[in-house]
């Protein structure tokens, strides 16, 4: 069965065109929708979706009407394979997943997606690790400074109870033991005990 999917990104647009477009195609059920692409919730793209069984053909006018980014038609090109259902775009012929050269320009899509995803992971990582030696910080920011833990550790050598200083300081008390464990391990002292409460 023939499928067709239409969509228009605002309501001021029309969907006759692509209605009409479909139906000359072949179509004998069209699902169509008024809404932005950039969504990733399109209610009529699910429902139609569910709708596909194996030997189905979704149609539509162009692969921007169906697909948000390179990645998620490939994703939607795999939902349709492992359905056993095909994919045609009218404006892109090569586009066509019920013949072999169609599957194979999908594959060779797919693989680039690949490889781009992989060269953004190490370009990240790259950047991450420069960032590291220039002294960046990744993650949240502590919740004390390193001033705030200094004076905490004099105002316990001065026998204050650690929720008093905690309190002082605006922190819970595991807060507190957190950031002086994690200055003793900063300043290379092997004792990292808990203060007495």
């Amino acid at each position: 069965m023939q499928i067709g999917y239409a969509r228009v990104s605002t309501d001021a647009q029309d969907l006759t065109t692509q209605r009409e477009l479909l139906a000359a195609a072949g179509c004998q059920r069209i699902f169509a929708e008024k809404i932005t692409g950039t969504r990733a919730d399109r209610p009529e793209l699910a429902r139609m979706l569910d709708h596909l069984r194996a030997g189905d053909v979704v149609t539509v006018t162009s692969l921007d009407r169906l697909a948000r980014s390179t990645r998620d038609l490939l994703d939607i090109a795999e939902r349709l394979q492992a359905i056993g259902a095909g994919l045609r775009s009218l404006s892109e012929p090569w586009a066509d997943t019920t013949s072999p050269a169609g599957k194979m320009v999908l594959t060779v899509f797919a693989g680039i997606a690949e490889f781009e995803r992989s060269l953004i992971v190490e370009r990240t990582r790259r950047g991450r690790e420069a960032a590291r030696r220039r002294g960046v910080q990744f993650g949240r920011r502590p919740a004390l400074t390193p001033a705030q833990v200094s004076h905490a550790r004099e105002l316990l050598a001065e026998g204050r109870a650690v929720p008093e200083v905690a309190a002082l300081l605006n922190v819970h008390r595991a807060t507190l033991y957190r950031a002086l464990e994690r200055s003793e391990l900063r300043n290379g002292s092997p004792d990292l005990r808990q203060p007495s409460v």
